[in-house]
């Protein structure tokens, strides 16, 4: 548990699961059900906060975490520590990259649903749009347009709202 705990304090940004995963696997840290058990129970001891975003389940470090991790640091065998360390600054990066495009939409009611569509680079945001459509079918359509289409929608736009609009003569 001490490694994830360790992992989110220096990756210092939101992982999904299957991010988690990913790195934890990748590196051997441990096995597969050690990770989801101790996940889990992370989660329900209130170290990590946990939220649902685009589909996927995120998770970061609470307060009630990073204070685990400063107690305990001492127990982290030094070279899972150093591993950490060292690859801390190119998962962020690749996490980053990856989380560029966000599409995701809320219902708010039977005939109401807020559409929320994101470009960013690093953690600057490009374009931030929210809409309200009347189904859920158009908003899971727009998102997945979205993912599928962004940069030329993204050029679209900006091009739409830079040119000179030709003005009716009265």
């Amino acid at each position: 548990k001490l490694i994830l705990l360790y992992l989110f304090k220096k990756i210092e940004i939101p992982l999904s699961s299957l991010q988690v995963y990913k790195i934890i696997l990748e590196n051997n840290f441990m096995n597969y059900f050690i990770l989801q058990h101790s996940l889990d129970e992370l989660a329900e001891q209130g170290m990590l906060d946990s939220s649902r975003n685009d589909g996927r389940h995120f998770y970061r470090l609470s307060g009630e975490g990073e204070k685990m991790v400063g107690l305990f640091l001492n127990k982290l065998p030094l070279g899972i520590k150093k591993r950490i360390d060292d690859s801390a600054k190119t998962i962020r990066k690749q996490i980053r990259n990856e989380t560029l495009i966000t599409a995701d939409y809320t219902p708010e009611s039977e005939t109401e649903y807020t559409v929320s569509l994101g470009v960013r680079e690093d953690s600057f945001p490009l374009i931030d749009i929210r809409m309200t459509v009347g189904t859920r079918k158009d908003a899971i359509a727009i998102c997945r347009n979205w993912k599928e289409n962004s940069q030329s929608m993204y050029s679209e736009i900006i091009k739409s709202l830079t040119r000179e609009i030709e003005k009716e003569e009265s």
